[in-house]
């Protein structure tokens, strides 16, 4: 009873907040949802507000900040020659940010939500953008580029992934498409205090209530060395619930003992 009166309001009371609105018509796991929660601007009632300095949307945005400064250290150590996929973009705002500072960067962005793809190319014409693009593509089967990529991101997915295995592939599919000094850059959701509302009230992009499922840094610390990584170094964002976890493609690098943890 508890959770049915919590989604009654949520879907009455709530939507007098965008922000809920938008979660409610795109899923609040979607690449749109994010994109408002960047930007970061209330719109209307107080209660937009209040929504968007939630902790986990805090967390989302010092996860960005996290996520551009990583990016950026990564890019720069090739000279600005760099180039970045991001397998599950969405709308790719702070990508879009690496772009515009680095124009020697080519930026991919690939998403299976038509929504977000199409926000991002509207948003990348709009700040005369030439060097990021927008594809439709499923980041558990990527396609390959026409090179191998220096950095692949995935940022916010693994987190919505239940079955372990799933992501274990995953680390090692991606390990395919890096070039020999490639770089894999990824989140994980170590922790979240509102775990319970929100596998309870909220919808995701399927329309289904949003399970999550949170893991340490170690666990995936050591997935990816089984899959081959070296190099595996975490740094945890500001507010606490994310880890941006950086892994190298080193194939004489396959123990781990042979690998750096941070």
């Amino acid at each position: 009873m508890k959770w049915a009166l919590m989604r009654l309001l949520m879907r009455t009371v709530g939507r007098t907040s965008r922000g809920i609105r938008i979660g409610y018509r795109h899923g609040f796991d979607s690449g749109t949802m994010l994109d408002y929660v960047y930007v970061n601007k209330a719109h209307g009632r107080p209660l937009d507000r209040i929504y968007l300095n939630s902790v986990g949307w805090r967390a989302i945005r010092a996860r960005r900040d996290l996520l551009k400064e990583v990016i950026r250290d990564e890019v720069s150590a090739r000279a600005g020659r760099a180039l970045i996929l991001d397998v599950a973009a969405g709308p790719g705002r702070y990508l879009q940010d690496v772009a515009r500072e680095q124009p020697e960067a080519e930026v991919v962005c690939r998403d299976l939500a038509a929504d977000g793809l199409r926000l991002g190319r509207e948003l990348a014409k709009e700040r005369g953008l030439a060097n990021i693009r927008y594809e439709r593509g499923d980041a558990f089967d990527p396609e390959p580029l026409d090179r191998p990529a220096d950095i692949i991101v995935v940022s916010g997915l693994y987190e919505l992934i239940l079955d372990d295995e799933t992501i274990r592939k995953s680390l090692a599919r991606l390990r395919d498409l890096l070039a020999h000094d490639g770089v894999l850059i990824f989140t994980t959701q170590t922790r979240h205090p509102q775990l319970e509302f929100i596998a309870n009230v909220l919808p995701n992009r399927d329309g289904r209530l949003w399970v999550m499922k949170c893991r340490s840094a170690e666990q995936l610390h050591t997935w990816a060395v089984e899959a081959g990584y070296a190099d595996v170094v975490s740094r945890r964002e500001k507010v606490g619930l994310f880890t941006v976890t950086t892994a190298t493609q080193r194939p004489e690098c396959m123990t781990m003992d042979a690998c750096r943890h941070d």
